[in-house]
This record gives structure tokens, sequence and C-alpha cells, in this order.
């Protein structure tokens, strides 16, 4: 057993630099200067006159506090542990053997999510995330599985420490939805989920068929960045078509039964876009216009072009051959992300939100591919 403490010292050790390594590429000196830069323009005279402005200072200060401690409590730790294995290994303690290891193994983990968090270096990797579902061709199978993709990456964000709230809801006609979009809030949140872009591909045997035959369903996630700086994009009033409907679907208390839901149509694109969870038709509009504005610099970016005019709307088919990956319930279970060979066959744990591999994999994927 002493072996084993032996063993843990080294690791520990190692991880010491690592860490140190981490902090650099973390830029953590540099967040402890901004968040007090920030905390400085609190203390100013008529900083809460601008609620909006004021409200995002405020979270930028918590998120960098945030990654602060979070990297300074894990050199503690470290510390900590190293310590106990120093003293555990001179006393020839073998009671201390499992707490070491255990603390040794959160530590190397908690020092892996770190690694990949270094590679969230993209110009808009840091900013809010607007994720928006979108059923492909099959009715009810496959507005059941956009469904279920919306509760995977709901549960993903609320346990990953991201506010997530619904902005949009339109009911399936049987079941699930056909279209849904929620706002992602946190650092890193648009980093981590730009990987989930894409068509998903679910196999399974059918609840909604007698038979029990299998189905192949398809539905669409599209991961946008929300810009902070939108001015940039100038939408004129008579290329976009603005109606106000009564809101639906599972935002339950959170959803106004009222007609202040609000659906806009960018007459250009074909885009639409929709907000029903504020609470007011005028803050609806103007949430949904932060949303058509993201998604037109989105695809703007993407597809590297000089004007917002040049946008033609283009869609992924949403289908066979598209999919980035597949989610098999029968006859096996597997999820499998066809980018990167990732997989995981514990497909109940994926549904319910354990998808940190799948983006930890694209993560390192498109970092050592830039390319792609």
């Amino acid at each position: 057993m002493i072996i084993a403490l032996d063993e843990a010292k080294k690791r520990l050790l190692d991880m010491e630099e690592t860490l140190q390594e981490l902090g650099n590429q973390l830029r953590i000196e540099e967040a402890k200067e901004r968040a007090t830069e920030l905390e400085r323009e609190t203390m100013v005279e008529n900083f809460w006159n601008d609620a909006e402005k004021s409200s995002k200072k405020l979270q930028e200060i918590k998120q960098l506090k945030d990654k602060v401690e979070s990297y300074e409590a894990l050199l503690q730790k470290l510390e900590d542990t190293l310590m106990l294995c120093e003293m555990a290994i001179e006393e020839n303690d073998e009671s201390s053997v499992d707490e070491v290891l255990a603390e040794t193994e959160f530590i190397e983990t908690e020092a892996e999510k770190k690694r990949i968090e270094v590679l969230l270096c993209g110009p808009y990797d840091k900013n809010n995330a607007i994720v928006s579902f979108h059923p492909g061709a099959g009715g009810t199978e496959a507005q059941d599985w956009a469904s279920m993709l919306y509760r995977m990456y709901t549960r993903w964000g609320e346990k990953s420490g991201f506010n997530v709230k619904l902005v949009d809801w339109l009911d399936g006609d049987e079941a699930g939805l056909k279209s849904a979009t929620i706002m992602v809030e946190g650092i890193n949140a648009y980093g981590y989920l730009k990987s989930e872009n894409g068509v998903h591909r679910l196999v399974r045997v059918s609840p909604f068929d007698s038979s029990g035959r299998r189905h192949t369903s398809f539905a669409s996630v599209e991961v946008m960045p929300e810009f902070q700086d939108d001015d940039t994009i100038t939408i004129r009033d008579e290329d976009i078509e603005v109606t106000a409907h009564r809101s639906s679907g599972a935002g339950g208390q959170h959803i106004n039964k009222t007609d202040s839901a609000i659906r806009i149509l960018h007459k250009p694109t074909g885009i639409v876009v929709g907000c029903q969870t504020e609470r007011s038709q005028l803050q609806n509009k103007e949430t949904a216009m932060k949303m058509l504005k993201a998604k037109l610099m989105e695809i703007k970016l993407r597809e590297k072009l000089d004007r917002i005019e040049d946008i033609l709307g283009n869609k992924v088919n949403i289908e066979w051959g598209s999919q980035i990956r597949s989610y098999v319930f029968m006859p096996y279970t597997l999820a499998k992300d066809t980018r990167t060979g990732f997989e995981n066959g514990n497909i109940d744990a994926v549904m319910d939100g354990d998808i940190d591999g799948f983006i930890n994999a694209y993560l390192k994927h498109i970092s050592a591919n830039p390319e792609v």
C-alpha cells in the first residue's frame, strides 16, 4: 500500500507543474486584474443608471471570480493532498491510502477540465449560446426526438452550472416540438456548445408505432453565440415582418399566456425567430431581434461574407448522411460521434445530459485539426 502512496506522490508532484502552466494558459492573473477593474466601475456614481449594462458587468465579475476561485481551490486541494500523502508515507499510515488516491483522481480530473477550458480560445467562445431545435421530416417521431434533445441540453446546462432560459417554444402536432430555442448563459457557454451544432440521428423502437417497429428520426441543433456588440448589423424595417401570437408550450409558469409572443420573419433570407418568455411584447421583440442579428452575424462569419445582404439563407438538410452524431436505443445502446469517433454506451446517461465526453473530444479534435 505504501507503494501506492509513492506513486500518488509522483502524480501529485507532476500536477504541480501542470497546474502552474494551466494558470498561465488560463490567464488567471489577467482575470484577477479585470475583475478588480470592473469592481471599481461599480463604485462610479451613475453605474446603476443603465440596468442592462450594469447587470452584464456584474455577471462578468462573477464569472471572472468563479474562474479564479475554482483554479485557486484546485491549487489548494493539490497542496493539501500532497501534504497528507507525505505524512502518510512518513508515518507508514495505510489508513490514508484510499483518501489520497481519491483526492489525486479528483485533482487530475479537474485539471483535465482546465485543459479543455484552455482550448476555448475562439473569438466568441466566452459568449452565451443561443441553441435552437428543429425536427426533420417524420412528423411526431422527429418532433418527439427534437424535444428529447431539448431536454438533454437543458439538463447538461443546468448540471454544468449555466443559466438555461427558455426563449421560444412551438408545440408539436401530437407530441414533442416543432421548434424551440433556449439561451444558455455563462462564461464559455458557446465555446462548449459549438460542438453540438448539426444534425442528430435517433434509432429506436417507436413509442408511437403500435407495431413496435424500429424508426430512424432526425433533428437539428443550431448553436450560435450571443453577440455582445450587434450594432454592426443593421436590419431595415421593410426587410422584416413582425407578428404577435399567443404563447404556448412547455414553459409553464415562465410563459405568459397572452398575445405578447413575437415571431419575426427576415424576408431576404427567410429566417424566422421568435420569443415568448419575456414579460411584454416589446421585450419579446427586442430579444427576437437580438436572435435575428446573432443568426445573421453567425452566417456572415461562417460563409466569410463581406455584407449581410449577401446571405441567402441556405439550410442544411435534416436527413441521412448529414448527421454529426447517432443515438441508438435498439437493438443495442450507443451514442457515437461521426466526426471524432467518441462513443458512450450508456444512452440513458447521455440523454440525461452526460455529453461532456463528446464536447471534450470535439474540442481536442479541432485543436489538433484547425482546418476543420
